[in-house]
């Protein structure tokens, strides 16, 4: 079939492009997730059923994919924890509640994302950094919260309780998903919200 301005089969190039990329990003969730599999760009081309030559159109190198994978993932959490803070009203302890609850129903619909991001991305030194500074970002992003709610003490203790909550909440979730402890999301949840309205209330 001919291949007239791009189209093919009514796909513009730009769109397949696109599907390949999408591919390639899951894919590489899939593979990097799986403790029993070495993260390699092969394994991400086999998983994802495309060639090297299409991985190579969309990423320099397997840092970049995964940092694509990262970055995705980071921006679900953020957008949907928002948007369950959102959804509960004024409260504050109606607010951690719902968000803290939407970010573990995430991981607990997709594991995969939050092993990726909280685990196995500190674990990669090119990726460290990259990881590092999303949690700063949502160390903000809390602090923000805090402030919007009123709870609010000195801009320094502030930015330290920023870190502080969203440090021990990472290394909770990574103690979880490592099966180091036992806790139901309802013991999740409670302890997280008490600890955030601890620190800045």
């Amino acid at each position: 079939m001919a291949v007239q301005s791009g189209t093919y089969r009514g796909v513009s190039a730009a769109d397949r492009r696109a599907e390949r990329r999408e591919r390639l990003v899951e894919a590489t969730l899939t593979v990097w997730a799986d403790p029993d599999t070495r993260t390699t760009m092969t394994a991400v081309c086999s998983a994802a059923g495309l060639s090297e030559r299409y991985f190579y159109e969309s990423f320099t190198g397997l840092d970049e994919a995964q940092s694509a994978v990262l970055a995705e993932v980071a921006a679900e959490i953020e957008q949907t924890t928002l948007r369950a803070a959102e959804a509960a009203g004024a409260d504050p302890a109606a607010r951690i509640h719902a968000s803290v609850r939407a970010f573990l129903d995430l991981l607990e619909v997709d594991p995969r994302k939050g092993r990726v991001a909280i685990i196995e991305a500190g674990a990669i030194a090119p990726l460290r950094a990259r990881r590092t500074e999303l949690l700063r970002h949502f160390a903000r992003l809390s602090t923000s919260e805090a402030h919007e709610l009123g709870l609010r003490r000195r801009e320094r203790e502030d930015d330290l309780a920023g870190l502080l909550f969203i440090g021990g909440v990472a290394e909770l979730i990574t103690a979880v998903l490592e099966g180091a402890i036992e806790a139901t999301a309802d013991e999740i949840v409670d302890t997280v919200a008490r600890s955030y309205l601890g620190l800045y209330g």
